[in-house]
């Protein structure tokens, strides 16, 4: 098993069912607090199946939206979905085929930490944006904030002692509020701020829980995908009995990220 084989991000109907249900959450919130205006010109950079897009078309009314992401499937999936002025695609936040200083807001979310090179992402970004333009974004906090892969990995590290090692908390540096502010310095943003974002994550039930996990899409379902069939029933009772559960049978977990903007310095 390796880290990269279970980062897989293409099958856009799974990602929704997975985590895309509540990174529409995080991006309402997410924009809100951006509070920009009307007309301006946008850039989202790994913008997979167009949850944060979708929102910037929806409250910020924009004059365009151009969403990025190396994942075609992914692609497809936003340009059915969202709307006009909003177009689509594919292509790596770490190459961006946009001229410099096109836009006013580039925004990416959920993608740092799954970027092989987050800091030349951001000095990416920081090229495309206009002087005094927004880089902003936002990432899973894996480490701590995120309830659903909390339990997860404690469960499968007792039942698979070596699970840890794909455990994205352990894995991802980026999910860390120090780690995003200095990635903005560094590229020259000025006015960094960081702020966290949590929003609820209900599951009607146990399989409302567990069988995204059987999609393969992300590095826990991808480590379901690779057990065996008797190891992922002993992974999934482990998680059963280990995640707390509503006498109705529903489960109310939390999700955290931490959101970061910065302006880009007037030449």
């Amino acid at each position: 098993m390796t880290e990269r084989r279970f980062d897989t991000w293409a099958l856009g109907d799974a990602y929704e069912r997975y985590m895309g249900r509540w990174s529409r959450a995080v991006a309402a919130e997410f924009v809100a607090w951006l509070d920009a205006d009307a007309g301006l010109r946008w850039v989202d950079a790994g913008c997979g199946t167009g949850a944060l897009t979708a929102t910037v078309v929806d409250r910020c009314r924009p004059r365009w939206v151009l969403g990025l992401d190396r994942s075609a499937g992914f692609v497809a999936r936003a340009r059915a979905a969202v709307p006009a002025p909003a177009g689509f695609v594919v292509a790596d936040a770490l190459a961006l085929p946009v001229r410099d200083a096109a836009c006013d807001v580039l925004v990416g979310g959920l993608v740092l930490n799954f970027l092989p090179a987050p800091d030349t992402a951001v000095l990416e970004a920081t090229r495309v944006v206009r002087p005094g333009g927004l880089v902003a974004g936002y990432v899973w906090d894996y480490a701590e904030g995120m309830g659903l892969l909390r339990w997860f990995w404690g469960a499968a590290g007792a039942v698979d002692p070596v699970a840890a090692r794909w455990d994205e908390g352990r894995r991802f540096t980026v999910c860390r509020p120090d780690r995003l502010r200095a990635l903005w310095s560094a590229a020259g943003l000025v006015d960094v701020s960081v702020v966290p974002i949590e929003v609820v994550t209900g599951f009607a039930d146990f399989d409302d829980l567990w069988e995204p996990f059987l999609a393969g899409q992300g590095p826990a379902p991808g480590y379901v995908a690779a057990l065996s069939p008797p190891a992922r029933d002993r992974l999934r009772e482990a998680l059963r009995a280990a995640v707390p559960t509503r006498a109705d049978g529903s489960i109310t977990l939390t999700a955290r990220a931490w959101a970061i903007r910065g302006t880009r310095a007037g030449d």
